[in-house]
């Protein structure tokens, strides 16, 4: 674990501090879920759910997370065998990866990444092969796409919609990677944590829906960003059953249980009407769209995410050459923070001069952050 020491997030979230800047480095919201969902977990405490729940998780939540699935995407999942409540959703990541790599297997993923996939592969002793998604338009790269795969391939990782880039991938691009894992017989594990903030109409299509794909996929998602608790850590993996049973032998080593009181809390709000889910949407959209016109004011170049809490700016309009230098320095010459692309990066080049920002907050915040920015256009 050397190489993973102190985070560019805690560095810069110190600097904000030290500063008295914004912070749009850190990815959570600076508001809180749904009023029903929030009475639910005070109502468990009060009620006497803080002992250890069960080692797959509390039964109306399972239940809950297997209509959730049928619900949106059509999907029947077994709540009985098919799901595994985790720690949030790192921890269902790193409980997959554990399970079901060894050294000398390999992983698939598109950089940029979130950074604890680099991590937990590394924790499991398999080795990294990445594709590059590139700015502005982050598509799939065939030729490499292809090229990373190999007779040692075990797993894919896939995170849909995208954290950094705010990318939704296409049902054509997930296609694509489908293909390959059946062709090197290959599990692909997604990351759907932000499967309903997605923008603009598009559709968020989960692998397990492809053809023949349920049999391979291990879906992962949680609460923490549909419902703008991420500090409760409720999170879930759902697929085949021999797979869930290989997660759940590690994850009892990992944390054993954990969230008692959240998970009917959570179980709650995943039944809510698709009013509560709509509008979480739109006001994300909203923000985006403040966040988007703000920096493009300042002259930076942006890709336009299609889903997820972030944007990307590119700073080199404005005479920069290196995002790192530039998110050290923008906080006294803005009062702003981001967080520089090429730490979740392999191929550090292609986010030279990148800077993730991310647009869950206030609308006060961002209208002040907007201002802030503004700034820089005469710098």
């Amino acid at each position: 674990m050397h190489p993973y020491g102190e985070t560019i997030f805690a560095e810069m979230s110190a600097l904000a501090i030290e500063t008295d800047s914004i912070n749009l480095g850190q990815g959570f919201p600076d508001t809180d879920g749904p009023v029903e969902m929030l009475a639910a977990a005070k109502a468990a405490i009060e009620n006497g759910r803080n002992q250890y729940p069960p080692a797959s998780g509390v039964p109306e939540l399972l239940a809950s997370i297997s209509a959730h699935q049928e619900r949106f995407y059509g999907l029947r999942v077994d709540p009985r065998t098919q799901i595994l409540v985790t720690v949030g959703a790192t921890e269902a990541i790193a409980s997959v990866i554990l399970a079901m790599c060894e050294p000398g297997d390999e992983v698939v993923t598109f950089e940029p990444y979130y950074d604890s996939y680099a991590a937990c592969i590394a924790l499991a002793g398999a080795t990294r092969r990445t594709s590059v998604l590139r700015f502005p338009d982050f598509a799939v790269d065939e030729a490499s796409l292809r090229a990373a795969f190999s007779s040692r391939t075990k797993l894919v990782l896939l995170n849909t919609p995208h954290n950094p880039t705010g990318k939704v991938f296409t049902r054509a691009e997930l296609e694509l990677i489908a293909g390959l894992a059946k062709e090197h017989d290959a599990w692909v594990v997604t990351d759907e944590v932000y499967e309903h903030l997605v923008f603009d109409g598009l559709e968020h299509v989960p692998m397990a829906t492809l053809p023949g794909m349920f049999d391979r996929t291990i879906t992962i998602s949680s609460a923490g960003k549909t419902f703008s608790a991420t500090g409760w850590k409720v999170g879930w993996l759902s697929g085949p059953a021999e797979a869930v049973t290989a997660a759940r032998t590690v994850k009892q080593f990992l944390t054993f249980v954990g969230s008692g009181p959240f998970q009917p809390a959570v179980a709650l709000a995943l039944g809510l009407g698709d009013d509560t889910y709509v509008r979480l949407r739109d006001s994300l959209q909203a923000k985006r769209d403040l966040l988007c016109m703000a920096l493009a004011d300042a002259g930076l170049a942006i890709s336009r995410p299609s889903g997820t809490y972030f944007v990307i700016a590119d700073v080199s309009p404005l005479g920069a050459t290196d995002a790192v230098a530039f998110a050290r320095d923008l906080p006294q010459r803005a009062g702003v923070v981001g967080i520089p692309v090429s730490v979740f990066h392999d191929d550090q080049d292609a986010a030279r001069t990148l800077l993730r920002f991310a647009f869950c907050k206030r609308d006060e915040v961002l209208v002040e952050a907007s201002r802030r920015l503004h700034s820089l256009a005469g710098q």
